[in-house]
């Protein structure tokens, strides 16, 4: 009897530093078909895909495709085998060309020589089946995250995989690039290959999945048609315990008191002009689309990028008073879009990361660390974060993505800033993380703080914001209050109808 067409994990299990990170895991998925792999931060999810994947090693269970077992040694031998895993996080090599980043690990020879001519000819049948306006010959470098995202798919689609795992994909797309993967998906399911679809975007879900598995502490809890399910549903599987998207307490009026003020910041072909204030007890929302000049503005008043002009005032001792980035950066709490490049310290612990913008408060009388106060700094936080590790002691780099970005947030709460710049702080978090980081923003400016907040998703200004600057090529070109709606922001930035910007 022949085994039945498919992937079956079977038992996956997996332990890190003795924690069960998988418990028994079942899970099937039939040609064809597009399944969500659904799960909070820490759920499981990415690790079973990376087990897949071949980026780590399962302790028991059994992997199998068409009923034969899989050897996942290594990622090399996934491949071989047709997995083809798109990262979330871009693994792209900025100095080589397009063509030589998606064919790096099986160029077209001629003779024991590169085929240049093949490679451009594969490689371009590749960006114009995605829709891509960028050519074979362009330096990755050269391209935005998004394009780069782009090209992480044409990676996978390079070998004729027969499964495809998609992990976050959208994160750095623009609508119209989103509805291009969608596309490609659907491509995909038509030449029977095995799609799963990890997302945190659960409207993604029913826009492209026919199947959805939803795991939770490492253990699947359920799986079944996308179409028994509802956004609220899938929330509260997810969670175990609802959703929590209302849980986020009132944003409070702010006060008139102005601690943050912003004249003429100017930097040649990246910012122009910009001005804004923020009061004391405000969470101002920084809106535009990719490209419009959001990061760069919290880099540059933050001294990680340069100005040209421009001046800074910050609140102190009653006055506002003329800093410099570097001076502003003393009193403000910057926390970068880039969480595994410049938010984490992989390699330390817990207790570590928690502890760095304090390092100087927690000096005893020789200059040295007080490793007491350290400890006891560190336990505050995760109680009071809610994040889910083993012990102060446990590498930052094991954590999920969620209980990560809640130390990266959460280790400037002890220094007390005046400001808190936030880029992207939600960007590729579970329903529930997101909700607990913005809730903490909004403490923060009930406890009479400043906040400037970036975020992708008009959605998430909007849930917390007392007013939204609008960016647009380095310029903020309007203001909106807290009425606004989605259409008015996205319809602002643009300077066209809503319904031209998401086509």
């Amino acid at each position: 009897m022949m085994a039945a067409p498919g992937l079956v994990l079977s038992n996956i299990s997996k332990r890190f530093a003795g924690v069960s990170a998988l418990k028994g895991v079942e899970l099937t998925a039939a040609p064809g078909e597009a399944m969500a792999l659904l799960g909070a931060n820490g759920a499981g999810k990415s690790t079973l895909m990376n087990i897949l994947g071949g980026v780590i090693q399962r302790d028991e269970g059994v992997a199998l495709l068409d009923g034969h077992p899989l050897d996942l040694a290594s990622p090399r031998a996934a491949r071989a085998q047709g997995i083809a895993f798109v990262h979330q996080e871009l693994t792209m090599l900025p100095t080589l060309t397009v063509a030589e980043n998606i064919m790096i690990d099986h160029l077209p020879t001629v003779g024991g020589l590169i085929d240049f001519k093949a490679l451009k000819r594969r490689t371009q049948d590749l960006l114009t089946r995605l829709g891509c306006r960028f050519d074979a010959d362009t330096r990755v470098g050269d391209l935005g995250p998004g394009d780069q995202q782009m090209i992480e798919v044409a990676r996978a689609l390079s070998r004729e995989s027969r499964v495809v795992i998609f992990d976050e994909p959208t994160s750095s797309l623009t609508e119209p690039e989103k509805q291009r993967l969608f596309g490609v998906i659907q491509g995909l399911k038509s030449e029977g290959v095995i799609v799963i679809y990890i997302t945190h975007f659960l409207d993604e879900v029913f826009a492209t999945c026919d199947r959805v598995t939803v795991m939770r502490d490492g253990m699947l809890v359920s799986t079944g048609p996308v179409s028994a399910h509802t956004v609220a549903s899938l929330a509260h599987e997810m969670l175990g315990e609802g959703s929590l998207a209302g849980d986020i307490p009132t944003a409070v009026p702010p006060a008139d008191e102005v601690i943050l003020s912003v004249a003429k910041l100017t930097r040649a072909r990246v910012l122009s002009d910009v001005s804004f204030e923020v009061r004391s007890g405000e969470i101002v929302g920084l809106w535009g689309l990719l490209g419009s000049g959001r990061t760069e503005l919290l880099r540059a008043l933050v001294g990680l990028d340069p100005i040209d002009s421009g001046s800074i005032r910050l609140k102190s001792s009653g006055h506002l008073v003329t800093v410099t980035p570097s001076q502003l950066s003393r009193s403000t709490a910057f926390v970068t879009e880039d969480r595994r490049g410049e938010g984490i310290f992989p390699g330390q612990s817990v207790e570590q990361n928690l502890s760095l913008p304090t390092l100087r408060q927690l000096l005893n009388r020789f200059g040295l660390v007080d490793r007491s106060r350290e400890r006891s700094l560190a336990d505050d936080l995760i109680g009071r974060l809610g994040i889910k590790t083993s012990g102060r002691g446990q590498d930052i780099a094991t954590l999920s993505g969620g209980n990560q970005q809640k130390i990266v947030f959460g280790r400037w709460l002890g220094s007390q800033p005046t400001v808190f710049l936030l880029d992207e702080p939600t960007r590729g978090l579970d329903v529930g993380a997101k909700t607990e980081i913005l809730r903490l923003a909004v403490e923060i400016a009930n406890g009479g703080g400043g906040v400037l907040l970036v975020a992708s998703e008009p959605e998430e200004l909007m849930r917390v914001c007392h007013r939204y600057l609008l960016m647009d090529r380095g310029r903020i070109v309007g203001e909106l209050g807290r009425g606004a709606t989605r259409d008015d922001l996205v319809a602002r930035v643009s300077n066209r109808a809503v319904d031209e910007v998401l086509q």
